[in-house]
């Protein structure tokens, strides 16, 4: 029987060494290892041959021990034959009725209204993250975009998990450099309470499963007012960041995004924040300040659309936000599409996916995966009379982050040229572009 369920268990932990994340390979096989080494070498060999070698010894027990043994299990047999159970001519105690315990509240069913500062904290869900973009501009007149993103991850009985990507695009260089680092168990989260906000903070290992030797990279947030803390060997920033909306910005009309058969997410927005603080770029610090862009999305979901998705960021200078998401299922097909307009009051308006159109231009075929990216946008909104045209500010911003998340995704900043009215605009932007890399490939 021993025997029997140690293979079961060697079987299912091993098979984790087929998964594209490296920890869970690394936990996957530690597992299936030392299960193996236990039922055979431990339990087949060492323990019977140790036996065998002991002999009479392994049956040793103190004198003393050995001579209160036989009234002892006496007094057990006879209390065992007695027709009442009594010890010693006592009646039995009564005993206390047993209680059934009740059972912890369920949780209510989704979606529910999305509640802050609670919600802005981690939740006990599948699958959540914390998501910044941004635009910074430094004294000397140089160009920045930024990517930092923490994940986090439940998976039955496992522990929690975290990942996080840093990126920096210097674009008057045409330089792109990013980082990611993982890490098991809840220390990540420091404040498990979760009265205010979020404190995070990953430290964990870098993309070769190597501790990482740097200060952890941190970023607490909470009430528009957050702080983004990570640096790397050679880029990294200190950034406060504040909200200049009151509120957030609820996706899909109430903050509920339904995935039909994969799930659903609750999804805010925090879409136009100022930023300013350091960065230092190969060991140089510059003072910065800028405009940054805040997602947080959780829920009980794994993957959305079986074929990645596109995702707009826009911000102009008239003070209207812009947001699309288009899901992509296996077959190249949209079967999600939807946005966000701010409007530069501060109002917002869901967008169904006939109330926008979005065009690809050109194409850029990756030197690193060979994953072929759509690279340059035309998109309009006919009912705001608005026409947005976006162009990668370099065509190379792509993250291989394999080893931490399992997926190859291009995100990076874009030049913005707008028309609304007729009036030209200009503004900032980000994209992201997830399910490009033929899954053969990867």
């Amino acid at each position: 029987i021993v025997t029997s369920a140690a293979l079961i268990v060697v079987v299912v932990a091993g098979s984790f060494a087929f998964a594209d994340i490296v920890l869970i390979k690394a936990l996957g096989l530690g597992v299936a290892i030392a299960v193996a080494l236990d039922a055979t070498i431990v339990r087949a060999l060492l323990v019977p041959s140790t036996m065998r070698l002991l002999g009479d010894r392994n049956w040793w027990m103190p004198e003393r021990l050995r001579r209160a043994l036989p009234p002892l299990l006496a007094c057990v047999v006879l209390v065992g034959c007695s027709a009442s159970g009594r010890i010693l001519a006592n009646e039995q105690a009564s005993q206390p009725p047993v209680v059934t315990p009740s059972l912890a509240p369920s949780r209510p069913p989704d979606p529910q209204p999305v509640v802050l500062p609670r919600d802005e904290a981690p939740h006990d869900r599948l699958t959540e993250w914390w998501y910044y973009t941004g635009h910074l501009h430094a004294d000397d007149g140089r160009r920045f975009g930024f990517e930092f993103v923490i994940f986090r991850a439940e998976r039955g009985s496992f522990p929690v998990t975290w990942a996080s990507h840093l990126a920096l695009t210097d674009e008057n260089e045409g330089r792109f450099m990013y980082d990611q680092r993982s890490e098991i168990g809840p220390q990540v989260d420091l404040d498990p309470e979760r009265f205010s906000g979020y404190t995070l903070a990953i430290g964990g290992t870098d993309d070769r499963g190597v501790p990482a030797t740097a200060e952890p990279w941190r970023m607490l947030g909470g009430n528009g007012r957050d702080l983004l803390q990570a640096f790397t060997e050679n880029f990294g920033f200190t950034l406060i960041l504040t909200a200049t909306r009151p509120g957030v910005v609820p996706h899909d009309g109430d903050g509920w995004v339904d995935f039909g058969a994969a799930g659903g997410s609750y999804y805010y927005s925090r879409t136009r924040m100022t930023a300013e603080g350091t960065l230092n770029l190969d060991g140089t610090e510059l003072q910065v300040e800028g405009t940054a862009w805040f997602d947080h999305q959780w829920g009980d979901f794994i993957a959305v659309g079986g074929g990645g998705w596109d995702w707009f960021a826009v911000s102009l200078d008239d003070g209207t936000d812009l947001t699309l998401s288009l899901v992509r299922d296996a077959d190249g097909s949209f079967p999600l599409v939807y946005g966000t307009l701010v409007q530069p009051d501060g109002q917002v308006e869901h967008l169904p996916r006939e109330a926008f159109s979005v065009e690809a231009t050109r194409t850029w075929t990756s030197p690193h995966t060979a994953a072929v990216y759509p690279s340059g946008w035309t998109i309009t909104v006919p009912a705001e009379d608005l026409t947005i045209t976006l162009t990668p500010s370099l065509p190379d911003q792509e993250l291989d982050t394999r080893a931490t998340t399992g997926a190859v995704y291009w995100e990076g900043s874009q030049v913005v040229e707008a028309s609304r009215a007729g009036e030209p605009l200009g503004g900032e932007a980000y994209v992201e572009l997830t399910g490009y890399l033929d899954s053969a490939t990867q």
